[in-house]
């Protein structure tokens, strides 16, 4: 690890101890019996389905584990951006974070396959493989020894479409030129690039004021980010691409679930499952209440050239799907259509 990334590390790590010092306490060491505490960081609002998920999952959780254990959702970017408690979660500073699929990829390459563009025919589609351990769980467990992260599951996180300042985007030519923001991955600076425009990786609290200062042009992300972040106030122009529907993930600390009884992670994992299927069925309310809300805002919502879109990122299926382990996980995605 590079010098100033190891500072910047401690300083991170340092600032959220002492949040969750102020809130009380990391994993509740209060004594035998007492309730430990679980921090989950998040960068969205506590109205987003996956922070209703998280809720619900925590009530559930603790009823069944007789208090043993809750989770403490930190919303709106509290602990830092995702990238940032994604390193919290590796040094133990945070218990468990929900992440961008593309994240992943900085960890072990082969999640790409998980985050290409169109892989998924519908949400239903994507939350049959994601979660299946025959597909996924190889993957997922690779990187608890290497990395420190332990992925407890996936899920929906929207499906992404562009959004821009200037004008709808209908073709691939309309993008030209253009800085979109992304997620940060080398597989999303590449989608972007066959779509026609230059990806520009940033974290999501910096995105109003790059659009608003004219450095980026527009972004791609769900309805539900494009509304609640009032990115329809500075980029109006949303135009269905449906180009991707990459998950997210709920991450944690190894040690934190190695402190489980083997009857609470099971616990744990059955109670998530059924979370992953609450939070898919309210997307689309949230969705529809966002669009509401964006068009308040000033917003238009185009329909675009999706089969153009999809065949300029071909390419990038095969160049992503390049090994044994990428073409099993593939297959097995294409088989379950």
């Amino acid at each position: 690890m590079h010098r100033n990334k190891l500072f910047a590390t401690l300083a991170i790590t340092s600032a959220a101890m002492l949040g969750l010092t102020a809130c009380g306490g990391g994993n509740g060491d209060a004594g035998a019996g007492s309730t430990k505490v679980l921090k989950v960081a998040f960068n969205q609002n506590a109205s987003h389905p996956q922070a209703v998920a998280i809720t619900e999952l925590s009530d559930k959780l603790k009823e069944a584990t007789d208090g043993a254990y809750e989770l403490e959702l930190f919303p709106d970017e509290q602990l830092g951006s995702q990238a940032e408690t994604l390193e919290l979660v590796q040094s133990g500073a945070v218990d468990m974070a929900i992440v961008a699929g593309p994240l992943m990829e900085a960890f072990n390459p082969d999640f790409s396959v998980l985050n290409l563009p169109y892989v998924y025919d519908s949400p239903e589609h994507q939350m049959s493989v994601l979660n299946e351990p025959d597909i996924t769980g190889e993957l997922f467990d690779s990187l608890e020894d290497s990395e420190s992260i332990s992925v407890i599951g996936a899920y929906h996180g929207g499906v992404r479409n562009v959004y821009t300042t200037g004008g709808p985007v209908e073709k691939p030519a309309d993008l030209a030129g253009q800085k979109i923001r992304i997620i940060s991955s080398d597989t999303n600076v590449a989608m972007i690039q066959m779509m026609g425009g230059v990806g520009t990786p940033m974290p999501q609290g910096d995105v109003y004021t790059a659009i608003q200062s004219g450095v980026l042009n527009g972004a791609e992300n769900n309805e539900l980010i494009f509304a609640d972040l009032a990115h329809a106030e500075i980029a109006p122009h949303y135009s269905y691409t449906q180009h991707l529907m990459i998950p997210d993930y709920l991450v944690a600390n190894p040690m934190v679930l190695e402190a489980f009884s083997e009857e609470e992670r099971e616990t744990l994992d059955s109670l998530f499952a059924e979370s992953v299927d609450s939070e898919l069925a309210s997307f689309d309310e949230k969705v529809a209440e966002a669009k509401t809300k964006a068009e308040e805002a000033g917003a238009t919502f185009h329909e675009a050239d999706v089969e153009a879109f999809r065949k300029a990122v071909e390419p990038l299926h095969k160049d992503k799907v390049n090994n044994d382990v990428t073409k099993a996980i593939f297959e097995k995605i294409d088989a379950a259509r």
